[in-house]
């Protein structure tokens, strides 16, 4: 659809896509959601759902995280129409580019889809970005009881702090002097965020803020374009499957001495408010759950934890990680989002230690591990990584 043109939207709730190509020298971009009132700025900060804020307090829009895939990366916001408060009038869509501009970012999108079907409702491509750092993509806006979707285009020099504040957000500023004793405001949103490298592979969480609330772990994954036969032209022979089933899984130490594991295998799902203070919600047993799997930690409770691995493994589907991208995502409900991607493998893995979490002193560590294990004949994943990380635990078969 042209830019400035507008659509219906006749579905109680959408999915909405922002997609780009990527390659080398492609700044990645994060996908953001703001949700206005009749004076076309947010009521406050609350009205704002990105990365680090990931869910509107009416349940009605939800940052749901990036899927990438070979040549292209999309980023996914859910709507849910029924559910969007009457004194909302218009829910902008935009993106805000790291490490660049959008005119290097080939091929950007946005896509609007029937949540229930996943019919395209919409499509605008946009072709004209040059220096701008922030895109407002499109929105959809309430119409004579109706909601429709309009193809915006409209790009920002300064960047997602100059949108933000643009739509009615507190961002944060440097600090150039100490003020006069004030009242305290509420903390603005926080708009950085950590990606861990092989260079740097560890974060605080204590130092960014995330020291209370919940921390969702999050892992997403997609695999590759497959090849015929035994795949020749990767070098290695991965057969792959349409039922691919990665279990996203943690070991836990408290420091009462309690060792245990959440898991999927024998519904070993947790409890968030009471010993080990962690939940799995459920278990994607395709990865087409838009969400991924989700792990939930209570960071309330950080003097209760002395270390936790947080692991995957694969169920059935696939014979190795070789094939598949995978992004891990950390969100505390306070404090910068986390994150790093798995796409290293060169082993026949079948269970991978995504990050080690430490508790030194009342300060939780954040380690990328990204430390793809091949168990031995007869050994299961779970002790793989037990022997590995020396939990010392005992183990007996389980299934889901």
């Amino acid at each position: 659809m042209p830019k400035g043109s507008n659509v219906p939207v006749p579905a109680p709730a959408v999915r909405v896509e922002l997609g780009w190509g990527s390659g080398a020298g492609v700044p990645d971009a994060d996908a953001s959601a703001l949700l206005l009132a009749s004076s076309g700025k947010v009521r406050s900060d609350a009205d704002f759902v990105f990365y680090n804020q990931p869910a509107h307090s009416s349940g009605a829009v939800r940052y749901e995280g990036k899927q990438r895939s070979d040549g292209g990366v999309r980023d996914v916001l859910t709507v849910d129409l029924a559910r969007v408060e009457p004194a909302i009038e218009r829910v902008v869509v935009a993106a805000s580019a790291d490490g660049g501009t959008f005119g290097r970012i080939p091929g950007l999108y946005i896509r609007v889809l029937d949540a229930a079907s996943g019919a395209e409702l919409a499509r605008y491509d946009s072709a004209d970005a040059t220096v701008e750092t922030a895109f407002v993509l499109g929105e959809l806006y309430r119409r004579q009881g109706a909601w429709k979707f309009r193809a915006v285009g409209q790009g920002y020099g300064s960047g997602l702090e100059g949108l933000a504040t643009d739509y009615g957000i507190t961002v944060d500023e440097p600090q150039q002097r100490t003020p006069a004793a004030a009242p305290p405001a509420p903390e603005p949103v926080r708009l950085a965020k950590v990606t861990l490298t092989k260079d740097a592979p560890s974060v605080s969480l204590t130092k960014q803020g995330g020291t209370s609330g919940g921390m969702r772990v999050n892992l997403n994954w997609q695999t590759r374009k497959q090849f015929k036969g035994w795949g020749a032209k990767l070098g290695r022979a991965v057969a792959m499957h349409a039922d691919l089933d990665l279990d996203l899984c943690a070991l836990y130490e408290l420091t009462d001495g309690r060792k245990g594991v959440v898991q999927a295998l024998g519904n070993a799902f947790g409890a968030l408010h009471q010993p080990p203070y962690m939940l799995l919600d459920g278990d994607d047993r395709t990865g087409a759950v838009d969400s991924g799997e989700n792990l939930t930690i209570n960071l309330d409770h950080i003097k209760d934890f002395r270390r936790i691995v947080i692991f995957v493994t694969i169920y059935e589907g696939a014979r190795s990680f070789a094939d598949l991208n995978a992004t891990v995502t950390l969100m505390p409900q306070h404090g910068a989002p986390v994150d790093f991607s798995l796409d290293e493998c060169t082993v026949p893995s079948t269970v991978c230690a995504l990050a080690l979490l430490t508790n030194n002193g009342g300060d939780l560590v954040v380690q990328r591990e990204a430390r793809y294990l091949v168990p031995e004949r007869g050994v299961s994943p779970q002790r793989t990584i037990d022997h590995a990380y020396g939990w010392g635990m005992n183990w007996t078969p389980g299934r889901k």
